[in-house]
């Protein structure tokens, strides 16, 4: 199912599914000059979370105060699928998600394991979000822009959007 079905059909299943498929999104702190920075993301739906592994040396890190807003943002592989994500972040370790998430290639980045005296976890603790999803159809595409060109009227049908709340 293309970015826009699944959007149209379950939105928070839409943006669960993609982030599955995806290894990282862009995080940043609202209120920061520092720019976003790729991290691999790892989703507690239950619990309305993401979880990110990263190191107490960060720029991030070091300019974060407790329960700052921040913002998570993905692009699809297609290119038919955008998510920004909202909430508060905060600089927490918890023992038993680091179990869950503890990989071969989080080790690559921390020598010393899940004790390296540099690693430290991130918890976004999500508020609201909005996912975008357009055609992945070049003939949809073309039609719509053609019918678009015709009717100063119209514009092009090619995307949906939906608000989340969590």
């Amino acid at each position: 199912m293309n970015a826009y079905s699944a959007i149209e059909k379950d939105p928070r299943s839409a943006l669960s599914e993609q982030m599955e498929d995806l290894r990282a999104g862009m995080l940043g702190l609202e209120g920061s000059a520092e720019h976003m920075q790729p991290m691999t993301h790892f989703p507690d739906w239950a619990a309305n979370e993401i979880w990110f592994l990263t190191s107490k040396d960060t720029d991030m890190v070091r300019g974060l105060a407790p329960g700052q807003p921040a913002k998570y943002v993905l692009m699809g592989t297609k290119q038919d699928f955008h998510a920004s994500l909202r909430g508060t972040l905060t600089e927490r370790m918890n023992r038993d998600m680091l179990e869950k998430i503890w990989s071969p290639v989080a080790a690559a980045w921390f020598h010393g394991g899940k004790d390296d005296p540099s690693l430290t976890m991130l918890c976004l603790r999500l508020e609201s979000g909005q996912v975008w999803g357009s055609t992945d159809s070049t003939l949809r595409f073309g039609f719509e822009i053609a019918r678009a060109n015709m009717d100063e009227d119209r514009l092009p049908d090619i995307g949906t959007q939906a608000v989340l709340t969590f």
